[in-house]
């Protein structure tokens, strides 16, 4: 004799399986927009509109000393006894990272330090941007790594290294088979201990200017280091870093702000007119 189906069991698996769909639908929709901020131009949530999204993040729309800017030589200030930037890095654990706007290199522990002005500051992850935030006489490169640094009161100093399409940089390279591994996902992956003395600065000429955090709440009174010395990295790492990020942030460069009448400073020992040493 054919068993017959319980009327209630069937009500409830069939309101289970409706509210199941239901629920995987708006973990979905959550999922899709778990981003706060994007980099899409005409999007709602792109630069031009950061600092309306959060009250917070007012500074990215109404701050007068934002981030990134375009080093133009007609507003620099040479100043050849600004000081050489004393590094003194060290070997520690770091966790690379997909943080979906961008990958993000963090150091677990004591990971040593950069000194300004006998202020130091010590290191704490590095990111990077494609194309370059920062622009030199209008050019923009093809990749840009932000080193941040915080001093003991909380204050933000941050080394910028320009990189244009040449020869790959060594120090990602050591990376990429993890980071490709993360494409488009929100993980990270334990490196072991990594030195940051392994990334190269290249020259001892710096530009320095106040200005802020280049993504929201881009905070202000941040100090910005920007090496002058173009290094390289191969397109194919390029590809790979723009992949391995969310689509909203393939392109993950904020757009140069307005200077402002600051100041920006150039070290340059040595630095005579017509001097091309980096």
């Amino acid at each position: 004799m054919k068993k017959q189906s319980n009327p209630i069991f069937s009500f409830g698996l069939l309101l289970f399986l409706l509210l199941f769909v239901h629920s995987t639908r708006i973990i979905a929709q959550e999922v899709e927009d778990e981003r706060e901020f994007d980099y899409i131009e005409g999007s709602e949530k792109g630069p031009k509109h950061w600092g309306e999204l959060k009250e917070e993040w007012a500074a990215c729309n109404n701050g007068d000393l934002q981030s990134p800017i375009d080093l133009c030589n007609q507003r620099v200030k040479v100043i050849p006894k600004l000081g050489d930037l004393k590094r003194n890095y060290k070997f520690c654990n770091a966790t690379v990272k997909n943080r979906g706007h961008d990958i993000s290199l963090q150091w677990v522990g004591d990971a040593g330090s950069i000194q300004i002005n006998g202020t130091e500051y010590k290191l704490q992850q590095g990111h990077w941007h494609s194309p370059s935030e920062h622009s030199i006489n209008g050019r923009r490169y093809d990749l840009e790594l932000h080193m941040v640094h915080v001093s003991p009161d909380n204050n933000i100093a941050v080394v910028g290294l320009l990189y244009k399409t040449g020869q790959p940089d060594e120090f990602l390279s050591k990376m990429m088979s993890n980071i490709t591994s993360m494409a488009d996902k929100m993980e990270e992956r334990k490196m072991g201990v990594i030195n940051p003395g392994d990334i190269k600065m290249g020259g001892r000429k710096y530009y320095k200017y106040m200005g802020s955090l280049t993504v929201p709440p881009c905070t202000e009174g941040v100090t910005w280091i920007i090496n002058k010395k173009i290094r390289t990295v191969s397109r194919e790492q390029v590809k790979q870093l723009r992949s391995a990020v969310h689509d909203y942030a393939e392109k993950n460069a904020r757009p140069v702000q307005p200077l402002n009448l600051r100041e920006v400073q150039l070290y340059g020992p040595k630095f005579s007119t017509g001097d091309k040493r980096d």
